[in-house]
């Protein structure tokens, strides 16, 4: 009778852990079903002896009955429990609204330059943040004594790799695998040792395009940025004043006038034919322009935010706004 009894507890302790009304009904199968753990005890009958078999088969039939009697019980518990979590549901509330979710300001800008110069014929590049020295500097015709080159404005990783100070990195990149005609754009992060505050950043956003053909001039280069401004601000007007670059010859600043103001958005010029010659390509045969412009410099334009940082810090309160 020993297996009888252990049967039965099994199945009560089993049964008083039970979780849900379907965990019951698979414990209901395992002991009381047609190849239950119960029912299949009726099946030793006939190896006992003939004078145990009736007082063994009312035992088993007893254990059928108790496990199903604490099935009941269960089943009773667990919907009346089920029960009283519906009752707290109030229908009658009004319903929570869901947060409403848009795209980060920064995110946006840069989806729509990418698809401003894509419209411009510009194909869409990936470069490295982390990149080499020689991409950085030496390729774009810095001179030793440059400003730039002090280790104290430039996040050094090691002596031949840096955090790139600028997108332009990435033309000595394209010029090592294609070679003209070509138009090519690249948006990524740039990092610069310098104090953060309203206007400056240590990590920053930035947008670079140059293009190299046959008779390409400075002409080119201003339409080019015309376009872009009309397309990304609407009807303004734009600037150019000349300024110096050592990757550009001549060089100059862009600015658009927004709400009276003239806001500069970057450096612009003609590619200057040493970066050129150290890329492999005849600047007596090609020519071209280039320009990288401060991607938070336009949704601040845009959206009228004077405060850079705001960007990166992420506040529900500035986001909200978006």
């Amino acid at each position: 009778m020993s297996q009888v009894e252990n049967t039965v507890e099994q199945a009560r302790s089993a049964v008083a852990s039970a979780g849900s009304l379907k965990e019951l009904d698979q414990l209901e199968i395992q002991y009381l079903g047609r190849k239950g753990e119960v029912t299949q005890l009726l099946k030793q009958i006939g190896s006992l002896p003939p004078e145990d078999r009736a007082a063994f088969g009312q035992r088993v039939n007893a254990a059928k009955a108790e496990v199903a009697a604490a099935m009941e019980q269960r089943r009773e518990e667990l919907g009346a429990s089920q029960s009283s979590v519906a009752a707290e549901i109030d229908v009658t509330l009004p319903g929570r609204l869901v947060p409403r979710v848009t795209r980060h300001p920064l995110t946006e800008t840069i989806q729509e330059i990418k698809d401003i110069f894509i419209g411009l014929g510009f194909e869409v590049v990936e470069s490295p943040d982390i990149e080499e020295y020689r991409f950085n500097f030496g390729h774009l015709n810095y001179p030793p004594d440059h400003p730039a080159m002090d280790e104290q404005m430039s996040f050094f990783i090691d002596d031949e790799h840096l955090l790139r100070t600028q997108t332009t990195a990435v033309q000595g990149r394209v010029f090592q695998d294609r070679k003209p005609p070509m138009r090519i754009c690249t948006i990524g992060r740039c990092y610069r040792y310098e104090a953060v505050d309203a206007t400056h950043g240590h990590t920053f956003m930035q947008v670079d395009c140059f293009a190299v053909d046959r008779d390409i001039t400075l002409a080119d280069l201003k339409g080019t940025l015309g376009q872009f401004a009309h397309e990304m601000f609407g009807e303004v007007e734009t600037r150019f004043r000349r300024d110096f670059f050592p990757f550009v010859e001549p060089g100059a600043d862009f600015a658009v006038k927004w709400k009276g103001r003239w806001l500069e958005l970057g450096g612009a010029g003609m590619i200057h034919p040493n970066v050129l010659r150290m890329g492999g390509i005849d600047p007596e045969e090609w020519t071209g322009f280039a320009f990288g412009l401060g991607v938070e410099r336009m949704p601040m334009v845009k959206r009228g935010i004077n405060d850079l940082r705001l960007f990166y810090e992420n506040g529900a309160r500035f986001l909200r706004q978006f």
